[in-house]
């Protein structure tokens, strides 16, 4: 099963993660526009694009440990899985920005003002990078192990994400907090505790 598995996921093209990605965004896009996100469409739907782009944040991380632990090689994939994360994102803050606020100085006043924005805004600024550099010419142009170490801000931004998600949320809500647990798992996982703890003082 495991190695049926792998080969699917090396097969599967990279496309098919980006068309699947953008036609569940127009899906919600639709819905939102057609009043079947209830009566505060925008807030859900720009909701629902930031919890998408959580979700294939933990996917993106989720690749080592499942390939050390389980066996499955996803690695293939990793890189659609960050941009198509970045998408999200970028989506979710273009709601927020020109259908929410409807204002570029209202946005700053914002993300100024309120803590968890300001947050959220550190978070899209760390993918940045990532969006940008996630192509074959810029591997080549950084050297591997420079894109590499640069690509580690997906941790930061994971982290953000997951703290503007608890941040803004009203009361105790469970899901934001799970969404954090999984993350910091997720980085805790690649962690080598044991080549750490054996260096000599």
């Amino acid at each position: 099963m495991k190695a049926r598995l792998n080969k699917f996921f090396r097969w599967l093209p990279n496309w098919v993660v980006y068309l699947l990605a953008f036609l569940w965004a127009a899906w919600l896009f639709y819905q939102a526009a057609t009043g079947a996100m209830g009566v505060e469409p925008i807030n859900a739907l720009e909701r629902a694009y930031g919890e998408l782009a959580l979700q294939f944040i933990v996917f993106g991380l989720a690749i080592t440990p499942l390939r050390t632990y389980a066996g499955l090689n996803l690695i293939k994939l990793r890189r659609a899985l960050g941009v198509t994360a970045f998408f999200f994102v970028l989506a979710h803050l273009l709601v927020f920005v020109i259908l929410d606020l409807q204002s570029l100085s209202r946005t700053w006043t914002e993300i100024v003002k309120r803590p968890y924005i300001t947050i959220g805004m550190l978070s899209f600024l760390a993918l940045l990078p990532l969006a940008v550099t996630s192509n074959n010419r810029s591997v080549k142009r950084l050297g591997a192990a420079s894109w590499r170490k640069l690509h580690k801000l997906t941790y930061i931004a994971a982290l953000l994400g997951a703290i503007h998600y608890v941040w803004l949320a009203k009361g105790f809500q469970l899901e934001p907090i799970i969404y954090t647990v999984v993350i910091v798992l997720l980085l805790l996982l690649r962690v080598d505790f044991k080549s750490r703890f054996s260096r000599p003082i």
